[in-house]
């Protein structure tokens, strides 16, 4: 087994590094706890990006991208988490967001939806989260009914990011009963399609500001389904897996960032004579973050590796979210112990970083549903039970 990273790897994962110190930190002040960077920043920082070869680096080469593997995006992206520009949109700088939905359209949705999303002249959200149930089928509530060659839509969704900018949505609602259950379907709708509002706005703990939105009798032509009727989730779990692949290396950045400043301040920072890096209290906390900072990286390299291969990660997906997220809110936590009262100010942005690292156990599938996914993917290798669809 080799354990290296590829050189071409080390150097796309270097010249990220230097964009984030010399680009995105000198603004971390100004908008780390806001939900968004301004547009016209947003685009000064992308004409950057292009300069210096960056922009659509993870898209396939076959759109325009620079078709870096699983294990490049996740090096890239342990860079953009160690800073606090809005965390939740700081990979827009260096690519639109997307989901790997889009590219399943067929020629002429992509045309109109997925090129538009490359070129930066539309934006997308993903609307699968509904308020009594984001990680089971069964419980969905939107549907989508067939009236001859149209689908009449209704219900809502929430915790949606980037709905309030979005130009369209890719929404996933419930079209039938089938043999395995609830058949769930994905639709492309735009936002000024009659019937579509946007509810309310959550304030979260975490600067991300998510939205509800609503569909009231919306008509959409049949034409506007995403692959075949019945396959959305299919098409949403790829969207889920990939999605939980990067938490691991956002978590990795950000813990990362959070470790090295306790290391500093434990060796600046002095009580009864001696600094805190000889209290053996601090070492083992600092000792038991690098452990499973390290084990985190590990998991996170082999999972990219295995969707590199083309092998089936849905398993490995689960167990990087679960694990990594976990492991960010135990290091922050513990760097904000060894930084005492200033670690609660914010003069720091440690606070800010626990927040949104609390935030992470929860979205995008929280912790429970992981161990579920977990355990049902152990238990049905020896027929105890049946995989969850998740």
């Amino acid at each position: 087994m080799d354990f290296s990273i590829p050189e071409e790897l080390r150097m796309l994962r270097d010249s990220a590094r230097r964009f984030v110190a010399e680009e995105l930190m000198p603004l971390e002040a100004q908008y780390a706890d806001q939900p968004d960077i301004p547009d016209d920043v947003r685009k000064r920082l992308q004409d950057r990006a292009k300069e210096l070869g960056f922009w659509i680096f993870d898209l396939p080469e076959e759109y325009g991208g620079g078709g870096i593997s699983a294990l490049g995006m996740c090096l890239v992206f342990e860079e953009l988490a160690k800073c606090n520009v809005p965390s939740f949109r700081a990979p827009t700088v260096f690519t639109p967001y997307l989901g790997p939905v889009l590219f399943r359209c067929n020629a002429e949705q992509q045309q109109q939806y997925l090129w538009p999303v490359i070129r930066g002249e539309k934006r997308t959200c993903f609307a699968l989260t509904e308020s009594n149930g984001g990680s089971d089928p069964s419980q969905m509530r939107t549907t989508a009914v067939l009236e001859g060659d149209r689908y009449r839509i209704n219900g809502s969704k929430i915790f949606i990011t980037g709905a309030d900018k979005a130009d369209f949505i890719q929404l996933f609602a419930r079209t039938g009963q089938g043999p395995k259950g609830v058949e769930v379907t994905c639709f492309l709708v735009d936002r000024d399609t009659p019937g579509v509002s946007l509810g309310q706005s959550f304030e979260l703990m975490s600067p991300d500001r998510p939205w509800e939105l609503v569909f009231e009798d919306v008509l959409l032509p049949a034409g506007q389904v995403v692959g075949e009727v019945g396959g959305g989730w299919d098409l949403a779990r790829g969207f889920l897996d990939m999605g939980r692949l990067i938490h691991g290396p956002k978590a990795i950045g950000r813990a990362e960032r959070a470790l090295e400043l306790a290391i500093s301040h434990a060796n600046e920072r002095k009580t009864f004579g001696e600094a805190l890096a000889k209290r053996q209290s601090i070492q083992w906390m600092i000792a038991d973050s690098t452990v499973e900072l390290h084990a985190a990286r590990m998991m996170t390299y082999h999972a990219a590796w295995k969707a590199d291969q083309g092998l089936d990660y849905h398993f490995e997906a689960s167990a990087v979210k679960l694990y990594a997220d976990e492991m960010l809110v135990r290091v922050m936590d513990r760097a904000i112990q060894i930084h005492g009262g200033m670690g609660l100010s914010r003069e720091l942005p440690l606070e800010l970083m626990f927040r949104d690292a609390r935030s992470r156990t929860i979205t995008e599938g929280s912790s429970e549903m992981q161990r579920i996914i977990i355990a049902s993917e152990i238990l049905s290798r020896r027929g105890l039970v049946n995989r969850v669809q998740d």
